[in-house]
């Protein structure tokens, strides 16, 4: 491991050093008029492809305020409206490949909640009381509940994909980093775009969006909409109707007001309904109590299930933004928001038309937030935000399930039927700065910290019943209201280096906690030990970065080396224990492990090779270990592992570029991504990891030069069948995968106006 380090860092210098020759030799030119001279041409000429040059050029907001990617010193994806086009992203989970260390999709046994994980750091459990370990933020706003937040790709500006524990400026639940979902901004002109896409398993989805302003650009609007359909890739074979499909609507609408340079106000609102049905897993194995011994089905999102389909998702919210420029140095701003979410899902976790495990899950959210902030800068030597944040959320909702709910196990006395029901309130408040001061011409300190005062409050009433009538309980596993209280500081400390006008070098160490609470389906009668208090999570992480441009600006190199210190690590897991009449009973339970040191390595490039041909990628490895991991009083470290954490991942992506005589391009893009072994759950079955893997992409663009795009796209076109997720419920002998999209070829037409 250390000589894998000590490569990189040779490999790094080398770098550098190639570049400081090629400086020397090359005529200096001021790299702030470079860049803005790029960015006007790329944003006046839509026909250019796509270069490096566009790539340094890309604007984001990881710091709260807007600077360029290549100078911002942190480990930083960034993907423009272009890209996101380009690479055929239609929704947050395919951003998987694109971005070093990400693992991304739905959770298992769903089709629209969200599961991520970056750097090995994440959260698969969706149920209220259990908080994602990668914050979600839609145009600055903390998206709490993982319920229908696997966004799809409509209205967007750009995606930021922020790698890292990310405390100060974030807050709370971002142990792992942060993804900013930013939506296209107010127009000062009529502008529009109509998007029709037609594909294999009926795919047929339609996006609009209008935006215009009066006059005088006092007032300002956007309208956008989406409707996604395609028929799913398998079916239930009892019932006929899909499995995977999509059935979802999504409206977005925005309105500015903006009277003076000095002061604008913008208020959006959205919605998304999803009425999707159900995702189809695979059993990976013959479940000893099922009667039939019923064998794997050959199509992994084939089931034959007992439950109806249901898998209703409905979320959306507003927001108020107040920006206010008093001078040219200050900016206030200030961020009003509610969201809710309400959904309701069936998860037939054994897929078979008895009622081995079956689930039903109810939840409603529903959260308010405020933040103020006052961004300075004096124009030479000094930048940087200071504000205040408040959260008053509430998550709640019932988890009815069934267990060996049929003969003989019925006659027999050992099926089980629980309903885990209760709420968690949530009330934060949090304070936070953080400055860059460049001390030198070419050196920058950055400092910055968070104190964040948390408290939450669960209600937790987890009860047996007879029947799946779930009428009368006979039984109580947990009956109690706890409360808890947190108190973090999150500091920041970066040390930046500009060792030439390309070449930008930094040292961080930074900070993040994720809190904790209570565990909702905590069995007190078995395990008292399941109704304590969960405590929270902190990680310390160093981290060297660079992120350089050679040849004239027609190679990029952004890399990072980490190696972070994770304390009192919360994982999801099932305990085993035996019931009265001697069967072997469990439940979901929340364990807090212990400690892991986690170090990797990311490389992110893109090259201009001519001046038709571009080459992309990124590349990753990831080496996290346990070193304290207490179970049953043994530590059990050197035998456990993280889930959701390929020690490699990466991806290639080449493009050839054709002008046309007549104005317009033909782009033509080949893709391929890999990942080596990832596990899904906590006793690392091999029969539910998935092994190494490639998926291969491909798409066409024609530009017309016009208003009109066309474009034809294919994914995973080798057909792979592999796995993102999925159960393994040891107590019954049950594991069941689920599975990536398989292959897909669509076309799409695109006006734009």
């Amino acid at each position: 491991m250390r000589h894998r380090y000590l490569a990189a860092a040779i490999a790094l210098a080398l770098v550098g050093t190639l570049h400081a020759a090629h400086a020397a030799a090359a005529p200096r030119q001021d790299a702030r008029d470079s860049r803005t001279t790029a960015a006007n041409t790329a944003r006046n000429d839509k026909t250019a492809p796509t270069s490096v040059t566009n790539l340094e050029t890309v604007k984001v907001t990881a710091r709260r305020y807007e600077e360029t990617l290549q100078d911002v010193p942190i480990a930083v994806t960034a993907l423009t409206a272009r890209a996101l086009t380009d690479n055929n992203v239609q929704n947050l989970a395919d951003l998987q490949g694109l971005v070093p260390n990400l693992q991304i999709g739905p959770t298992q046994g769903t089709t629209s909640t969200l599961t991520v994980y970056l750097r090995g750091i994440g959260q698969n459990n969706p149920l209220w009381g259990f908080d994602p370990e990668v914050g979600l933020y839609l145009d600055g706003v903390y998206i709490a509940r993982p319920q229908g937040a696997l966004l799809d790709v409509f209205d967007v500006d750009r995606i930021e994909v922020l790698r890292g524990p990310q405390g100060t400026l974030y807050g709370k639940n971002t142990v792992g980093g942060a993804i900013n979902f930013i939506s296209k901004p107010l127009p000062t002109h009529e502008t529009g775009s109509v998007t029709a896409t037609l594909g294999m398993h009926a795919t047929r989805d339609l996006k609009v969006d209008y935006g215009n302003a009066s006059k005088d650009g006092v007032w300002r609007f956007r309208v956008a909409a989406a409707t996604l359909h395609h028929g799913g890739y398998g079916h239930d074979l009892l019932t006929g109707s899909p499995n995977s499909n999509q059935d979802v609507n999504a409206a977005r609408v925005s309105l500015g007001y903006f009277p003076s340079s000095a002061f604008n106000a913008q208020v959006e609102l959205d919605g998304v309904a999803d009425h999707s049905n159900p995702a189809g897993g695979q059993r990976l194995a013959i479940i000893p109590f099922d009667p039939a011994h019923t064998p794997q089905l050959s199509n992994p999102w084939n089931t034959q299930s007992d439950q109806p389909p249901v898998n209703l998702s409905n979320s959306g919210g507003g927001a108020l933004t107040l920006r206010w420029m008093p001078t040219d140095n200050w900016e206030f701003k200030s961020i009003t928001a509610y969201r809710s979410s309400n959904t309701n899902m069936n998860i037939d976790v054994d897929t078979l038309p008895v009622s081995i495990a079956d689930n039903n899950l109810v939840y409603h959210s529903h959260q308010f937030s405020q933040e103020l902030q006052a961004l300075y800068d004096n124009g030479s030597d000094l930048h940087g935000v200071m504000g205040v944040y408040y959260f008053n959320g509430y998550a709640g909702g019932v988890n009815k399930y069934a267990l060996l709910a049929l003969p003989p196990y019925t006659q027999l006395g050992y099926a089980m039927y629980v309903g885990s029901g209760g709420s968690v309130d949530t009330h934060s408040l949090a304070a936070y700065a953080d400055y860059t001061w460049r001390f030198a011409p070419r050196w920058s300190l950055e400092a910055g910290a968070r104190y964040t005062h948390e408290s939450k409050t669960a209600i937790i009433q987890n009860y047996t019943y007879p029947n799946a009538t779930f009428t009368t309980p006979n039984g109580v596993q947990a009956n109690f209201e706890g409360s808890t209280a947190a108190n973090n500081l999150s500091p920041k400390l970066t040390l930046g280096w500009k060792a030439s006008a390309a070449v930008n070098l930094y040292a961080t160490a930074s900070t993040g906690f994720h809190s904790g609470g209570y565990n909702i389906q905590a069995n007190c009668t078995a395990i008292p030990q399941s109704c304590r208090p969960i405590r929270n999570e902190t990680l310390l992480n160093y981290e060297l970065g660079a992120k350089m441009s050679f040849f004239g600006g027609r190679l990029m190199l952004n890399s990072a080396l980490f190696h972070a210190l994770y304390h009192n690590i919360q994982l999801s897991v099932y305990t085993s224990y035996v019931q009265p009449n001697g069967q072997r009973g469990f439940f979901g339970d929340f364990t807090n492990a212990g400690k892991a040191t986690i170090d990797g390595m990311e490389n992110e490039f893109a090259w201009r090779m001519g001046d038709r041909w571009t080459l992309s990628g990124n590349l990753s490895y990831l080496h996290p270990r346990y070193t304290q991991y207490i179970s049953g009083g043994v530590n059990i470290a050197a035998t456990s592992k993280f889930t959701y954490a390929p020690k490699w991942n990466g991806g290639l992506t080449l493009w050839k570029h054709f002008p046309l005589a007549h104005g317009g391009d033909v782009a033509a893009r080949l893709n391929v991504t890999y990942q080596t072994l990832a596990y899904f759950d906590q006793n690392l079955s091999p029969v539910l990891a998935q092994g190494a893997y490639g998926l291969v992409n491909a798409g066409v663009i024609w530009r017309t030069g016009g208003a009109w795009t066309y474009s034809l796209e294919g994914s995973n076109l080798a057909d792979k069948h592999y796995r993102t997720s999925g159960f393994n419920i040891v107590a019954l002998g049950m594991i069941t995968g689920y599975y990536g999209p398989p292959r897909m070829i669509t076309a799409s037409a695109r006006y734009q106006f």
